[in-house]
């Protein structure tokens, strides 16, 4: 029997969930808890997490599943860790579903980074406004640079840093609007996680629209694992799974 645990937070997983749903696929939609409010999606939700690789692996054995499908944020390393070594330690089939990331266009000033701690290195520290489109998970490396800040959030929520301006928006955003907010802030800089997909591609546009630099930050390492960009991929997997190709 198909049993499907969907491990989400993205706009990905939402469609994922809404497929899953449509044909009638006895699945469970996982958050890890880290917004407040999260969408009501089309299956059974659970919120929080299992406890590391170890607790993942016992839901998914204790609670009967046959597939696990990861489809949560590129830069949710522990997560995409743990699911891919509780799959292994549960004998269940990993699928990770994931957007592609972004690359740079003529006009661009993309400075790739490798992780917070080189973005935060390479800021000029001249007390410039910087658009920190990162999320809220990952400020502290910025905590001792010397500037003004613009931090956009999905919902309030508190932050460490000083001198910072909250902006509460979700998206999808459009160039003109991430133009204008840019301009209104006096942006000069632009530090931004390679997280890929269409919601938040506007501020990119933006920024190479007013000639501003970007600093980008390479998604993390992970293991090796069947990732496929697209719903109907992972359909034709589990399909392909239940005729045991």
């Amino acid at each position: 029997m198909t049993r499907i645990l969907l491990l989400g937070g993205t706009l990905e997983a939402r469609a994922m969930a809404r497929a899953l749903a449509d044909a009638g696929i006895d699945a469970v939609y996982s958050y890890a808890g880290r917004v407040q409010n999260p969408a009501q999606q089309p299956l059974t939700t659970r919120v929080g997490g299992f406890g590391g690789a170890d607790g993942l692996a016992a839901y998914l054995r204790a609670e009967g599943f046959s597939h696990l499908i990861d489809a949560t944020h590129p830069f949710a390393a522990a997560i995409s860790q743990n699911a891919h070594a509780a799959a292994g330690r549960a004998g269940v089939p990993l699928i990770v579903l994931e957007r592609a990331p972004w690359g740079s266009q003529p006009g661009d000033r993309w400075t790739h980074v490798a992780d917070f701690q080189a973005a935060a290195q390479v800021l000029p520290g001249d007390g410039s406004t910087v658009f920190l489109a990162i999320g809220r998970q990952q400020l502290a490396p910025f905590l001792g640079c010397k500037h003004r800040w613009m931090l956009r959030f999905a919902e309030v929520a508190s932050h460490p840093l000083r001198d910072a301006t909250l902006i509460v928006s979700r998206g999808p955003f459009s160039v003109a609007g991430d133009v204008a907010l840019m301009r209104r802030h006096g942006v000069t800089h632009v530090v931004t996680k390679n997280s890929g997909g269409r919601g938040a591609e506007a501020k990119l546009a933006a920024a190479r629209e007013l000639g501003l630099p970007v600093i980008v930050i390479d998604r993390p390492a992970l293991p090796a694992r069947h990732v496929v960009a697209s719903v109907a991929e992972v359909m034709d997997w589990l399909h392909g799974a239940d005729r045991g190709e």
